[in-house]
Formats: C-alpha cells, structure tokens, sequence
C-alpha cells in the first residue's frame, strides 16, 4: 500500500514534538487527515519563524544589557542570563525546523546537523526548566529567608550551578546526539531527521525523564517558591522590605518568567504524557493519533 505524506510525521513517530522524530515504523495506519496537515505546513513555518526572530532578538538584548553590567551582576542575573543563554541557543535552532516543516519533513542540512540541532534543542530546553526552578529558589531564599541563606548566596556559587544544569541538560540531550540519523523514506520521497531509538521502549522511558525532570519535579517547587514570593512580595508592599530596590524588582521579574513557564511549557509536557498513554495505547483510533502530532 502506497503512504500518503500526510502520514510521515506518524511514521516518524512524531507524537513527540516534530524534534523528536522516532523510530516506530508499526504506528503507521491508512488515516488521512490532509487538511490538518496542509495547515501544520503551512502555517507553522510561519510561526517558528516569528518565536525563533522575537527569542533572538529579545534574549540577545538581555545578553547584551548582561555583558555591559557584568561587574554588577547579582545571583539571579547570573541565572537569568543563562536562562537568556539557553532560548537563545534554542531560538537559533528553529530555522532548521521551520524549513524543514515547510519542506513536508524534508531534512535537507545533513546528518551532522541532524544530531547537533535535535542535541541543541532537548538540551537547552531541559536547562530552561531547570534555571527557572533555581531562579525561583533563589527569590525565595533572597525574599522569605534573608538571613539564614542570603549571606550563603554568591556567584561563584551560581556559576557551579549553571555549570551543574548545562551538564545535566547535555545529559538528558544525549540521546538525540548519538541516535540521531537521516534516514530515506521512498514511499514518501522524504529525508528524515530520525531518531532511532535501540528499543521502542526508549521512547516511553525518555518521556517519562522529560516529564518528571521538566515538570514534575519542578512544578511543586516553583509552586511553593513563588507562593512564598508573592506572600514576600505582599507582606512587605508598604513597609520595610528585606531587601534592596534591585531585589525586589528582580523578584517581580522572576514571576513573570515563571507565568511564562507554564503558559508556554506546560502543553508540551502534556503531550509527552498523552504520547506515552498512546504508546500502551490507551487512547485509540487515527483521530488521536492525528491530534498528538499536530
């Protein structure tokens, strides 16, 4: 039986985002849902477009306005820029992406750049996670625990932190460094970036990982944090507050990176959750099937 294009990116198992193409040829089914993929090509170019020009831009301002006040950075600056320091490298990946999409999936950059740019991507999304968890604790340490831990808050400290994250994120970005490959589809007439997995059950382990180290673990300390911030925040609107100026603006800054983290990260998380239920096949049918891709 001949495969349409419109069943690539199932193929590829792309019920992860379409970074993680994987390795389960068997998902395939004749379902046909041509116009959801027209518009997934169509527009969503288009979009990665916009986010990857906004991340470039914005997170090299913050660099910049970082690099000219290095002298004067506090804790959370040093968190905050390697947080800049991570969208930016995942912002620079997404034209690869985005004209990959608009090409049907077509991987047209190679396979040194198939593994360097899925690598960059899980990596770097990892560590965004992981820089707003110790940003967090660090408002609250600076904001609800002043004088039990804010003499114990230094750079050289921050610094082996981010060094600590940015290893645990290559760590977790492994797989897609080593498994990664451009594999020829005929059917299709496509190059894929494909992730192929040694076992299929790799793929339920790795959303597992994603899940609890990208959300489940950080959500209720983030939670608490910036429960105990706003309390902080409150509390002290009118009075004294233990801190400086610098202190508290950098903790209303924090906030709103952390409402960011759930509005942007939060459907991403619940995709990997529901491509792990569709791999026990716990939802049915080619219309979910369909929905987790897009």
């Amino acid at each position: 039986m001949s495969l349409h294009l419109t069943q690539l990116p199932m193929i590829l198992n792309t019920s992860v985002p379409f970074w993680d193409l994987g390795s389960n040829e068997t998902d395939a089914v004749d379902c046909n849902y041509t116009t959801g993929w027209n518009w997934l090509y169509s527009l969503q170019p288009a979009y990665m477009s916009m986010i990857c020009i906004l991340g470039l831009v914005g997170n090299s301002f913050v660099l910049c306005v970082f690099c000219l006040h290095s002298k004067h950075l506090t804790v959370a600056d040093v968190y905050l820029s390697n947080l800049a320091a991570a969208d930016l490298v995942m912002a620079m990946c997404l034209p690869f992406w985005a004209v990959t999409v608009a090409q049907g999936f077509q991987w047209s950059f190679g396979v040194s750049l198939c593994k360097v740019v899925s690598t960059a991507i899980a990596m770097n999304y990892s560590c965004s996670v992981l820089f707003l968890v110790v940003v967090s604790v660090d408002r609250y340490l600076a904001l609800v625990k002043p004088m039990s831990f804010g003499r114990r808050r230094d750079r050289a400290l921050a610094k082996k932190v981010c060094f600590t994250i940015w290893a645990i994120g290559f760590l977790l970005g492994l797989p897609d460094l080593l498994f990664r490959s451009v594999k020829w589809f005929p059917d299709l007439k496509v190059d894929g970036c494909y992730l192929a997995y040694p076992h299929d059950s790799w793929r339920v382990q790795r959303n597992m990982t994603a899940n609890t180290v990208g959300f489940l673990i950080p959500l209720p300390i983030i939670l608490f944090c910036g429960y105990h911030i706003i309390c902080a925040l409150h509390k002290n609107q009118g009075g004294n507050f233990p801190g400086d100026r610098k202190e508290k603006k950098a903790s209303y800054l924090v906030l709103i990176v952390l409402a960011a983290y759930f509005i942007c990260l939060l459907p991403h998380q619940i995709v990997r959750f529901l491509d792990t239920l569709d791999y026990f096949e716990v939802t049915l049918g080619c219309y979910w099937g369909h929905v987790l891709d897009i």
